[in-house]
């Protein structure tokens, strides 16, 4: 929790810092910018974005969880405001990445949205990367405009200040000497040409330009003049940049701290939109990293490399509160480990302890920040009541039980009370064994894993003192109140003056599901049918 009454960011020659102020309050950094944008806009607009040039990794998910909860917190706030999602699908593609087929060597320098589909299912390069990526978005309900780079250049959007960046090029040249440290290229272009035979960026001719012709001449031999209105050129980054916020009139944005370091993109943003363009820069969002975590690990992630871990295989996985619930609990500046092994049981059991502490009123201090981050992970649409709340841990060992969304409940009937779920409990809790589902097929440790087998496996040996065991615990089993507890004491009581407790819980294990040691027994054995534990317990005592 920050706790100040006003929060700024500010952007110097070196690094970009948190100011706290002296009068504080409790507020989530969300609403504290969100504060700050409501004050110095009457019509927000938040900007995030991407460049699909390659495989969406998870780590791209945290600019538009922030984007939105910065959207939700304004909107809260009763302004009008909205959030887009620029597409860079006008970028070329650089090279042939490891995981493209070798024919895509032909269109390195083309722009992806210009690139045929690797697949043959999308309408080309750009869209085929985007697009798993923007149902994972969608499904994290991100409120947010679709906005395709190539299509604003086509409908001559970029226009106005593209002719502003050629007649201003010294200028343009200057800023980025003095903002970057290196030295001042004469010959610097910011405005590429795109060659109408070759279809790739290629050199302009300054020197010949009247708007809104400009000269070009390309590697292939091509020469001839484009029409800057059209989509025959695009502007470098660092100028398209501060051009989108003038289109845009952009409020505030979140963007990667490789930007926001010093002589970064940002900092020239910040000169070209105000002493070029006359704009004024965004309120900046700069936010660190995720980290993909295995196995205690760090795995590094990037387009260009591929990932273990895509942004839609986040959301099949973690249930969409929870995903928004992980980024939002760490400030911007605080990198994010992303733990898809048992690390997510631990992220939902945590979303599901703070849930309780905000209708309970009752959390520590230390608690606050992430009280608050689970409202926002709502978008600030809390539930009226606490919804219902099965053990994420239990759930994964309930999924494993049953085939099908109807078994679960069935098997969830044994020891919890579902009589008064609500619809909104059963869609959330349905979300949640799908999730389940694909990390169990896709990425769980191979050490969470089972299934109860048919019957009791033809390929364990057991002793006399199992089977002894078995006898007598079916007969504890038969009168006993069918809840965990009452297992518990019947498993140890049958256990202790033969196989001793370790014995009887490997004894168990490989009757049930054919290993040594599977999930916690005594809840594990009251979510099934009394009967079906007692005909294997006889089975096995033969």
């Amino acid at each position: 929790m920050l706790w100040l009454s006003r929060y700024s960011i500010h952007a110097t020659e070196t690094h970009f810092y948190y100011t706290y102020m002296e009068d504080l309050i409790r507020m989530h950094w969300a609403d504290v910018i969100a504060q700050e944008v409501a004050d110095t806009c009457e019509h927000p607009l938040i900007a995030t974005g991407i460049s699909p040039t390659g495989i969406i990794h998870v780590g791209s998910l945290r600019e538009a969880i922030t984007g939105e909860s910065i959207r939700s917190a304004v909107a809260s706030k009763g302004k009008d405001v909205r959030l887009i999602y620029l597409i860079d699908s006008f970028d070329p593609l650089r090279k042939r990445y490891e995981f493209l087929p070798e024919e895509y060597e032909k269109y390195v320098g083309m722009p992806i949205c210009m690139i045929p589909c690797p697949c043959g299912k999308h309408d080309n390069y750009a869209h085929h990367f985007i697009q798993p990526f923007l149902d994972a978005v969608d499904s994290l309900e991100v409120h947010c405009e679709i906005v395709w780079t190539h299509e604003l250049y086509a409908k001559g959007e970029f226009a106005k200040w593209i002719d502003m960046t050629i007649n201003k090029r010294q200028e343009v040249i200057q800023i980025l000497h003095e903002v970057t440290g290196k030295d001042a290229d004469p010959n610097f272009s910011p405005y590429d040409p795109l060659c109408p035979d070759c279809g790739r960026f290629c050199k302009a001719n300054y020197d010949t330009y009247e708007f809104p012709n400009l000269e070009y001449s390309c590697k292939c031999g091509s020469h001839g003049k484009i029409d800057i209105r059209k989509m025959e050129g695009k502007l470098k980054w660092r100028l398209e940049w501060p051009a989108k916020w003038m289109i845009f009139g952009t409020s505030a944005e979140p963007f990667g701290k490789d930007h926001a370091a010093a002589g970064g993109s940002y900092d020239s943003g910040k000169r070209i939109v105000s002493e070029i363009f006359g704009g004024k820069a965004p309120y900046p969002i700069p936010y660190e990293f995720v980290q993909l975590k295995s196995g205690g690990q760090i795995v590094q992630m990037h387009k260009s490399l591929g990932s273990a871990v895509t942004g839609l295989d986040a959301i099949n996985m973690t249930p969409p509160e929870v995903l928004n619930y992980l980024f939002l609990r760490s400030q911007p500046n605080r990198a994010i480990d992303y733990d898809y092994g048992m690390g997510l049981l631990d992220m939902a059991d945590e979303y599901d302890r703070m849930e309780r502490a905000y209708f309970s009123k009752e959390f520590t201090e230390a608690e606050e920040n992430n009280v608050a981050a689970y409202v926002i992970a709502q978008h600030n649409h809390v539930p009226e009541q606490l919804p219902l709340q099965i053990s994420y841990r239990h759930l994964v060992n309930v999924v494993q039980m049953t085939k099908d969304f109807d078994g679960v409940m069935q098997v969830l009937g044994r020891t919890e009370d579902m009589s008064k779920a609500t619809d909104f409990d059963i869609k959330r809790l349905q979300v949640r064994v799908d999730c389940i589902r694909f990390w169990l097929a896709n990425f769980a440790p191979e050490n969470v894993k089972f299934s109860i087998q048919e019957s009791v496996p033809e390929n364990i040996e057991l002793s006399a003192d199992e089977k002894a065991y078995f006898k007598a615990l079916a007969a504890l089993f038969k009168d006993i109140e069918w809840n965990a507890e009452h297992i518990n004491a019947a498993v140890t009581d049958a256990a202790k003056d033969g196989i001793g407790n370790k014995g009887a819980f490997k004894a168990m294990y490989k009757i049930l599901i054919g290993k040594n040691m599977g999930p916690r027994l005594g809840p594990f054995l009251a979510s099934m049918d009394r009967q079906f534990v007692l005909d294997r317990l006889e089975q096995a005592a033969q």
